[in-house]
């Protein structure tokens, strides 16, 4: 057995012939050599590998060579796609945090690209003519909506607690609540954040009850701070007690220690007026006394991926100071869509409209109907596609409003001889990948994350599918 498979492994072409065979394929990709020679390694290592497993393999040095130029042309291919590429949401997910979570507004995406086309006064004082600082270009605008002494935008939301707690806290106590000791997506804890910022932290109360007696006993002289985290998606019901913020601040004027908030997606927006479950705005808690108050800018905010430090102008220079000030400071195209993104806020009726997060959150049930019946209309037409339009319920996502579900609309759509998963996977392998979600065996295209030009998309996907896939097979991704 061992000569025979001797002889195929000789018979394999080298990277310089398939290279001479892809020249013309390279340049209608356009595709540099580089490519061209990981691509034809990969196909050669690929094929000799399947061989020694004793996989088939064409008979012949020309087929064996016709296969190889086959599988490194897929690979050039590959190589040659962007890995970050923009997608259909259809999962009813708004802010959804593997898919990119908020969309900028078209206006704030159009002037983050004119600033990342050239030079800009990212450090220097136009005014002045000398050098100035990046921090002010958005901390206007955040005291202006929010009523804070002092603000600085970093790199996240996990960025701004660490850097917080560093700041004002390290070698100190911090006191939370047992019931606030959450982990969110991605493996963020706050226990975890407060070791690396070298503060203490000290808990109190239970997991479900937290008394204002309990954080009187545990302060004492080395308390630095005491802090309030929202819970993000996770949420405590039933027998429940916790203190509110402004009984938090009590408290901390009560023994003159710092009170702060990590409200995580922090919202300037009251979705109540909406229907919706009432989250504490980032102007509530600095209305409330908090001397600190941190929150996202990629989520209910509607912006860029930031976070957001404000609060009490003291306590905001010592955080300006800090040596990690510096490491999570923002770039430019962060800074032209978060300074975007809040400008819209001045008129807060025209953002509810204009930033895509907000107008998917508070869209009317029956708008979404109508898009969904579009839709329907739009796969009925392929041969072999089946649609139909379905009640559904959508989530905010990112952490904010865990409970709620927003009434909307989905397109269950369904291909003869293929089953829901089957669907959805090639959905998801289609040029412009398709993300819907599987409920009770059924796919479904949530019309309320879905934007009206991406109708055509979906379309196109659906008819790929069907001509793809013959009745019985699943689709080739």
């Amino acid at each position: 057995m061992a000569k025979p498979k001797q002889g195929i492994l000789s018979a394999l072409p080298g990277v310089d012939t398939l290279l001479a065979r892809m020249e013309g394929h390279l340049t209608q990709m356009n595709a540099p050599k580089s490519v061209g020679v990981a691509a034809a390694r990969r196909a050669v290592d690929e094929l000799r590998a399947r061989i020694l497993e004793g996989g088939e393999a064409p008979a012949g040095a020309r087929a064996l060579e016709d296969a190889a130029l086959s599988l490194a042309l897929e690979h050039a291919e590959k190589l040659s796609a962007p890995n970050l590429v923009p997608v259909v949401n259809a999962t009813g997910v708004v802010v959804h945090t593997n898919l990119g979570r908020s969309p900028l507004a078209p206006e704030v995406a159009d002037r983050v690209a004119a600033i990342a086309r050239g030079y800009s006064n990212l450090e220097f004082d136009l005014a002045a003519g000398k050098r100035g600082s990046r921090t002010s270009l958005v901390e206007g605008l955040l005291c202006e909506l929010t009523g804070a002494e002092a603000a600085l935008a970093v790199n996240n939301n996990a960025g701004a607690v660490l850097l917080a707690l560093a700041a004002v806290a390290r070698g100190r106590e911090v006191i939370v609540s047992r019931g606030e000791l959450v982990e969110i997506g991605g493996s963020f804890r706050i226990p975890d954040v407060m070791a690396q910022s070298g503060a203490v932290l000290q808990e109190v109360g239970t997991t479900n009850r937290t008394h204002p007696a309990d954080y009187e006993r545990a302060i004492n002289e080395n308390t630095g701070l005491l802090l309030k985290a929202h819970t993000s998606n996770f949420a405590v019901v039933g027998f429940t007690r916790s203190l509110s913020l402004e009984e938090l601040v009590g408290l901390g004027k009560k023994h003159h220690v710092p009170v702060m908030e990590d409200l995580g997606s922090g919202t300037l927006i009251d979705f109540s007026r909406f229907g919706l479950t009432r989250e504490p705005t980032v102007t509530d808690s600095v209305a409330a006394g908090a001397d600190i108050v941190t929150f996202s800018g990629d989520k209910m905010l509607g912006g860029p991926q930031a976070g957001v430090i404000l609060g009490k102008k003291p306590l905001l220079d010592r955080i300006k100071a800090h040596p990690l000030a510096r490491a999570l400071r923002l770039d430019k195209m962060t800074l032209a869509a978060l300074e975007g993104t809040l400008r819209l806020y001045r008129d807060p009726a025209a953002a509810v409209k204009s930033i895509p997060t907000l107008a998917r959150i508070t869209e009317p049930e029956q708008s979404v109907k109508k898009r969904a019946q579009r839709l329907s209309r739009l796969l009925r037409k392929a041969p072999g596609v089946a649609a139909r339009v379905v009640p559904a319920k959508s989530k905010v996502g990112g952490g904010a409003l865990p409970l709620q579900e927003i009434p909307s609309f989905a397109v269950e759509l369904s291909v003869p001889g293929l089953s829901a998963n089957q669907v959805e996977e090639a959905m998801r392998a289609f040029d412009t990948p398709v993300i819907g979600r599987i409920e009770e065996d059924r796919f479904l295209l949530d019309l309320r994350t879905v934007f009206d030009h991406e109708l055509a998309v979906i379309r196109d996907a659906a008819a790929s599918l069907a001509k793809t896939a013959p009745e019985g097979k699943a689709p080739r991704p």
